[in-house]
């Protein structure tokens, strides 16, 4: 390469997180032109800040269209990132770009561009788009520099994958391979509804997928409007909504309400998002939908409190009952509904066919995605921090109902309000999976990992260099370094799901992965204590 670099950064489409968020990217674009500039090559912008807007983001497709205008086809490109970032006001140029691409996140769990880069790099792989990827803490370690430098001599990066198994390699014990093919078999046969509140959450194109490729798994999308579910709260009444909130209460869970609900929790935010509980399961049912996904975001954020706090009930086994308006019959009785974040379908069916499976391993069937949020050492150990806005149930957490409380939203993200569900994950046995579309191909990684607990003054620093609102899970991938889990990993989202212990962790896998091997997923097994054998 001889020419100029340059320099591409997507932001939000919220104007007021665009804003609180640019001092962070400015400093990291600092440190990542400085870097090119050590190694003798220079970095053009490829847009100007915006004095009006008060940052510097591509923060539209329409605006991200403009700027790739005028960006020279094959011209190296590098997509810096230390914000989550909406991966749609990019991705149409990068789908016609010519020259290399580098993405590129700091290493930080503050807005955070390493969440926004991972959405970034999962959305180019199912489009097919070549690019290499990097990410540091400053911008200025051997790991970082070496590898630009070989990017920069136009050698394509080549990271450490030797975690990733395909699952043709590796010996799956006889009885968990049949309860994995048997519930998988049960989905084709039976077929099962997703319903899918508004698609495409925040330009996540990587959580869609394509209806030919979900079909083949017996899954069929029955598709939502959030317009429809805003209605519905509407009608129900507020005893009844007054209901769900007295029964949370009654089981321990504390809510962090004040008097201001454009900076606190309120009592009617709470009444709002017990009405949102309610008006889902109402309509699940009548759509006869196994798994639901609700985006909010965009048009609902500035309808209704948040979903969070909806979402996470909605996963949990032991949660309020709803009864039919019509007839007074208890909805989804003694099940969870299981519900899969910002409309993640990769997740929905990962959620939906983990459930049936744990239920038939007689285990705990509660999961939930989580955003692979941050990271660091601690006592030796690489331990990450995995948090996610919504969906966490609270058997997840320690204490239960009794270890969750409910926290204003942030106002950036959430103007209208609305509570979370937070807690600290328990300690044990976990697998870890994520679905993914590569190219065509509908794909699973799984792996397992076991969840410890850090002492209360940690938890509290983790929390509050990311978002100490939302529940936290602190997690030691098996055989998975930080590194190759960047790498590899194809989404900003990781599913979770707990098990009595290593050997049961270790069979639910197997099953898990003879599952998704029998409804046509290409399946790769990550790291090691798995069990398993080549």
């Amino acid at each position: 390469m001889s020419e100029n670099i340059y320099l591409v950064a997507s932001g939000d489409l919220r104007l007021s997180a665009n804003r609180m968020c640019w001092p962070a990217q400015q400093k990291a674009e600092e440190a990542v032109i400085a870097a090119f500039a050590k190694l003798g090559r220079q970095v053009v912008r490829g847009h100007e800040y915006d004095p009006e807007k008060q940052h510097g983001f591509i923060d539209s497709q329409k605006r991200g269209m403009e700027v790739f205008r005028q960006i020279p086809a094959g011209a190296p490109l590098v997509v810096v990132e230390a914000v989550w970032q909406y991966s749609h006001h990019v991705l149409h140029g990068l789908y016609t770009h010519k020259g290399p691409i580098l993405t590129v996140a700091n290493w930080s769990g503050q807005w955070p561009g390493l969440v926004g880069m991972l959405n970034l790099n999962a959305s180019l792989t199912k489009a097919g788009v070549k690019y290499d990827t990097l990410w540091s803490v400053d911008f200025q370690d051997d790991f970082f520099l070496g590898k630009l430098n070989r990017w920069l001599n136009g050698d394509p990066l080549q990271h450490d994958l030797t975690h990733v198994h395909p699952l043709s390699s590796l010996q799956l014990p006889a009885d968990a391979e049949a309860v994995g093919v048997s519930i998988a078999q049960a989905l084709h046969h039976r077929k099962a509804i997703m319903g899918v509140f508004d698609e495409g959450c925040m330009g996540m194109y990587n959580a869609i997928i394509p209806d030919e490729l979900l079909h083949r798994t017996g899954l069929f999308k029955e598709r939502l409007s959030q317009s429809a579910l805003f209605a519905a709260m509407r009608t129900v009444p507020d005893e009844e909504a007054a209901a769900i909130r007295s029964w949370l209460d009654a089981k321990g869970m504390k809510f962090v309400t004040g008097a201001d609900p454009g900076t606190q929790l309120t009592d009617a935010q709470i009444l709002d998002q017990s009405k949102m509980y309610i008006a889902v399961l109402r309509i699940a049912d009548e759509f006869g939908c196994d798994t639901v996904g609700i985006q909010y975001q965009q048009g609902l954020k500035d309808l209704a409190p948040a979903s969070d706090l909806v979402e996470g009930i909605l996963n949990n086994v032991d949660r309020p009952p709803v009864k039919a308006a019509s007839n007074g019959r208890v909805l989804y009785e003694g099940e969870a509904l299981p519900h899969f974040n910002e409309v993640d379908e990769c997740a929905g069916l990962d959620g939906l066919l983990t459930y049936r499976l744990w239920r038939a391993l007689g285990l705990d069937p509660e999961n939930t995605l989580h955003d692979v949020r941050y990271g660091e050492d601690y006592n030796g150990e690489f331990v990450w921090v995995f948090e996610i806005s919504g969906a966490v149930p609270p058997q997840h957490l320690i204490g239960g109902y009794k270890g969750a409380s409910s926290e204003r939203q942030p106002p950036m993200y959430f103007p209208a309000g609305g509570g979370s569900l937070k807690g600290v994950s328990k300690p044990g046995e976990i697998v870890w999976s994520r679905v993914f579309v590569d190219n065509g191909k509908l794909c699973a990684d799984l792996g397992r990992a076991k969840v410890v607990e850090l002492p209360q003054s940690e938890t509290e620093r983790r929390w509050n260099i990311t978002t100490p609102q939302w529940p936290i899970m602190h997690a030691v991938t098996y055989g998975v370094s930080r590194d190759q889990l960047m790498a590899r990993h194809k989404s900003n989202h990781i599913q979770v799901a707990y098990a009595r212990n290593a050997e049961t962790a270790n069979k639910a896998l197997a099953a898990k992965a003879a599952a998704f091997r029998e409804l046509g997923l290409e399946v790769a097994i990550c790291g090691s204590h798995n069990g398993l054998v080549a």
